[in-house]
């Protein structure tokens, strides 16, 4: 027999145990030689015929099996059937006794012809049985029909169950093979979400520390070289040149480690920032969001774009991100805003959508007086509120049920911190600044003053 069972009311096949099989194929075999025994113990016949007969439907039986183009649904399984079936009739006209194969045959045709013809030719084949008891037997009776059909519906009922078995097997294998994979995905990505964590925990860091100590450095060294300049060229302070030489090789080796803590910062960058600006991030991230999530999300951007220090354009990316994510998985809304606005004192984000909101009651404007989970259970909310509260910033979330949800964030941008900015996207640390300015103000007659100290030293 074939090796796969056709499942009910599917175009699709299931596997057939080979066990299955075998026991088909023996049952034949000593139908068989039940018939040919029968025949040659019996009075009269023709048992040569009936041996000559069941060797034919024997070796034609034997095709199938052996056969790969005879499968469920082939042209070669219905010619095989149609030949086997044909050689049965002979072998059923010549002796009763191959009434019985009737019972195998409603498994190959169950198995190898769609349900609905299958049904029809079982029906067939157990009028054929009922037939030759009638030609075999010439006081018929109501009982001689009772076993064929009987045989018939249990093979029909056989088969249908073991397809729903099959069936439902290979759906629980799907399943199986799903939650695998996706627990593997959920694996890969947790892992990738804390390598980016810990790389903008590093690069902030560097930032924050390294990058602004030299920074500190190189302006102390630049105003201190250019002091000690002037005052070599006085009378009698020859030996200062040496000394401003010296500074000037300390201020060159600050300065290149700077260039280096700034290259670390920004190959540590989210990989969203990078090649690119916090606008055309946020662009990108709108667009991505509409084109996966089905969620129609327009971007604004209200006043004249400028460099931010990097931790405010990674706290500013990753708030749009946790927004848009909670409005993709609970708002069920039908569209979505975000606004980027830069005023002199502060750059604020809003992400506005029109779902189905929630009740945003003990939710502060600061954020952080009450960390808790956010309506979905998670702390999405929370740790919006903490990363802003990190930078001294400030969360906003506006929400009414069925009116949709507001979340804004806001940071402070001075004016000394915007126009380190637009040159290099961050800012010096305020003690160094005071610093610098301090030096600058020693000598009246110096060259470098504090803007002077300010513009051409490298800013983090």
């Amino acid at each position: 027999m074939p090796t796969r069972q056709r499942a009910t009311g599917s175009a699709g096949t299931s596997a057939v145990p080979w066990l299955l099989r075998l026991c088909l194929h023996l049952l034949v075999a000593a139908l068989l030689v039940l018939a040919v025994a029968r025949a040659f113990a019996a009075d009269g016949g023709t048992p040569v015929g009936v041996m000559v007969i069941a060797i034919v439907v024997g070796l034609v039986y034997a095709v199938g099996p052996l056969a790969p183009a005879v499968r469920p649904g082939s042209r070669a399984a219905g010619l095989w059937l149609a030949v086997l079936l044909l050689a049965w009739l002979v072998l059923l006209w010549l002796t009763p006794d191959a009434i019985w194969l009737a019972f195998a045959w409603f498994f190959l045709l169950l198995h190898l012809l769609s349900w609905r013809t299958g049904l029809v030719l079982v029906a067939l084949t157990a009028v054929a049985a009922v037939a030759g008891f009638a030609w075999h037997q010439p006081a018929f009776t109501p009982a001689m029909a009772i076993g064929p059909f009987l045989g018939a519906a249990v093979a029909v009922a056989v088969v249908w169950g073991f397809g729903q078995l099959s069936a439902e097997s290979e759906r629980r294998r799907a399943l199986i093979a799903e939650l695998l994979q996706t627990r593997a995905e959920l694996a890969v990505a947790e892992r990738e979400q804390g390598v980016l964590a810990e790389r903008e925990r590093l690069a902030r860091e560097i930032h924050d520390t390294l990058a602004q100590g030299l920074s500190s450095i190189q302006l102390l060294l630049l105003a201190s070289g250019r002091r000690l300049r002037v005052c070599s060229d006085l009378p009698g302070r020859s030996d200062l040149a040496e000394v401003a030489d010296l500074v000037e090789q300390a201020r060159s080796t600050a300065q290149e480690n700077l260039r280096e803590a700034r290259r670390l910062v920004a190959a540590l960058a989210p990989a969203d920032l990078q090649g690119g600006s916090l606008v055309a991030a946020l662009e990108r991230l709108c667009a991505r969001t509409t084109e996966r999530a089905a969620l129609p999300v327009a971007f604004h951007l209200e006043g004249r774009p400028i460099a931010l220090p990097t931790p405010v354009e990674v706290a500013l990316l990753r708030v749009a991100q946790s927004a848009l994510a909670n409005t993709t998985r609970h708002a069920r809304a039908g569209r979505a805003t975000v606004t980027l606005t830069v005023m002199d004192q502060q750059v604020s984000l809003d992400v506005v959508d029109d779902g189905v909101g929630f009740e945003s009651g003990g939710l502060t404007a600061a954020g952080v007086e009450h960390p808790r989970p956010g309506p979905d259970g998670g702390f999405g909310l929370t740790s919006m509120r903490s990363r802003a509260a990190e930078l001294g910033g400030s969360l906003t979330v506006e929400s009414t049920p069925g009116g949709g949800t507001a979340v804004a964030v806001r940071f402070p941008i001075g004016s000394d911190a915007t126009g380190a900015a637009d040159a290099t996207g961050s800012t010096p640390s305020t003690g160094s600044t005071e610093r610098a300015t301090a030096a600058g103000r020693t000598h009246p007659g110096s060259a470098v003053g504090p803007d002077d100290a300010a513009a051409e030293g490298p800013r983090t």
